[in-house]
């Protein structure tokens, strides 16, 4: 069977340490996509929970399978019939004192259809500007795509994004999600150029949706979510604020486009 053409959306959020008051604000901004026809919706990392320090993500990690963030998730999408990813949710770590950083897929009936743990993890040092996610962190290993009605959707959290041989670890897909929390210094420099070609070296969509402004936290981050077609157009995007970046998927496109300049099929290594 044929994938099907459909809707994609990104909700671009500015995450704050209370959970229900992200709940509440990811509500609305489904409701807003939903209203556009939207099909497949993405939050951004850690869109429930963005504290005054790290160990606030940690402490409110839940289990796998269960605790308020996946039931709002669930409920989310049976409730509109939609496909939901959580860009992603803190869940446990095998190490003391860490966490998983996950992305989650539900699909239109509430179950969760697939996980992902981010594998990259961000460090940087500039100056005073200093982060370190393997402090609170526990890596993930394993690449993970998904097959919806839609096509194959390939999984990745944020800094996964300048590691392009994980885009390529399991063949030709559909479309590549990238939700994250980009800081506004690497955003600035880095984040469009990478998030094009990355959609441009795969041929297919892109949907990057980003922590986008100042939080409470005093963090700044990039925004700038957009959805990008196979040839490397942004088709809607959003600078800074919550907000919905919406497009249309269409597999004709991505046929026509693989077919016209046969890249994947020309690959070496």
């Amino acid at each position: 069977m044929s994938p099907l053409n459909c809707r994609i959306a990104a909700l671009q959020m500015v995450s704050g340490p209370r959970v229900h008051d992200n709940l509440k604000t990811a509500a609305t901004l489904v409701d807003a996509a939903v209203a556009q026809g939207a099909q497949l919706l993405v939050l951004p990392e850690y869109f429930p929970i963005i504290g005054a320090a790290d160990a606030d993500r940690v402490r409110a990690s839940e289990p796998f399978g269960s605790g308020p963030v996946q039931d709002w998730l669930s409920q989310c999408a049976r409730q509109h019939g939609v496909w939901l990813v959580a860009g992603s949710i803190p869940l446990p770590a095998d190490v003391p004192g860490k966490m998983r950083n996950s992305t989650l897929v539900f699909d239109d009936q509430g179950q969760c259809v697939a996980r992902y743990d981010k594998i990259h993890l961000f460090g940087f040092r500039k100056g005073e500007e200093s982060y370190d996610e393997s402090t609170f962190i526990e890596a993930g290993k394993t690449p993970v795509t998904v097959d919806t009605p839609f096509g194959r959707i390939l999984l990745s959290i944020c800094y996964d994004l300048r590691f392009p041989e994980l885009y390529r670890a399991q063949g030709p897909v559909d479309l590549i999600l990238v939700p994250a929390a980009f800081t506004e210094t690497t955003g600035r420099a880095h984040w469009e150029i990478l998030l094009r070609a990355r959609a441009i070296e795969n041929q297919c969509y892109l949907l990057a949706v980003g922590q986008g402004g100042k939080h409470e936290n005093g963090r700044l981050t990039h925004g700038n979510s957009m959805i990008i077609d196979p040839w490397g157009e942004i088709l809607d995007r959003k600078a800074k604020g919550p907000g919905v970046v919406i497009a249309d998927l269409d597999h004709q496109r991505i046929a026509e486009i693989r077919e016209s300049l046969p890249a994947l099929a020309h690959r070496k290594l």
